[in-house]
């Protein structure tokens, strides 16, 4: 048992390391070369623009289920009137960037990760490099910074729809005033509220795009092969995310407690 265990935690840590050093190659080949910006756009529709649908969709109920949750336990206290500003701060640290991610993960993840899987067990990519070119450039490289845009533009737009959700079912729901609602935010949501939301938004962004290219890059065995990938690269991507989340909530929260202690921001 103890020897399964080990053996599962160096393979994890060893995919976790060739997945860091894939994206360092990756975004070191952006800086060198760029890419078309025709073909940035190209992606970033297919992978970005498809699923503006199923963000808005998903902020919509973070936001009306945060507002549900935290209003059950403002109500024993009587102290609704700060609903608004428990229920946006709530979402724009943590919860809302999370899940999320988590539904990007399966569908913008899963898509790169299954294109470049096929284009690997099809020998397309082995022939780009017969032609003379690298296929970490031409066809990685748009898919990584498509992949990590798309996926930070979309948690915001997510982030935004939330706290539009907790509004109104608020006022449909839960009888608080819309106008007290939004006012209240502001009181409790600080710009390091924001900054947390926006970074964990890029982080997550990026790895979602590291782990999707870097799964469809080395895709063997076929068929079978691609499916394999797919699903390994949601679990992987959903578990990296969640260490990250840990990290980055540590991280800045000490960084605040510092900038607020010792240097008065």
């Amino acid at each position: 048992m103890i020897a399964v265990l080990r053996n599962s935690a160096l393979s994890t840590i060893g995919e976790l390391g060739k997945t860091t050093l894939f994206g360092g190659e990756v975004i070191g080949n952006l800086l060198r070369y760029g890419t078309p910006f025709r073909g940035l756009l190209l992606q970033m529709y297919v992978v970005g623009v498809r699923s503006i649908t199923t963000t808005v969709f998903t902020g919509f109920f973070v936001g009306a289920i945060m507002a549900i949750q935290i209003h059950l336990q403002l109500r024993d206290f009587g102290a609704q009137a700060f609903l608004g500003g428990l229920s946006a701060s709530v979402t724009l640290r943590n919860v809302g960037p999370l899940l999320i991610a988590f539904i990007l993960s399966g569908k913008v993840g899963a898509y790169t990760t299954a294109e470049l899987g096929t284009m690997q067990v099809t020998d397309q990519i082995s022939a780009i490099r017969c032609l003379g070119m690298d296929p970490i450039r031409y066809l990685v490289a748009p898919r990584f910074l498509a992949v990590v845009v798309s996926s930070f533009l979309l948690l915001v737009i997510g982030l935004m729809t939330a706290i539009g959700g907790g509004a109104l079912i608020a006022a449909v729901d839960l009888g608080v005033n819309t106008l007290n609602y939004v006012q209240n935010i502001p009181t409790i949501v600080t710009g390091w509220s924001v900054l947390t939301g926006v970074a964990k938004s890029f982080v997550f962004g990026v790895i979602i795009a590291a782990v999707s290219c870097y799964r469809g890059y080395t895709t063997r065995n076929g068929a079978s092969g691609v499916g394999e990938n797919v699903k390994s690269a949601s679990v992987q991507t959903l578990v990296i995310i969640i260490i990250a989340d840990f990290a980055l909530s540590n991280w800045i929260g000490g960084l605040m407690d510092f900038c607020t202690g010792v240097l008065g921001w």
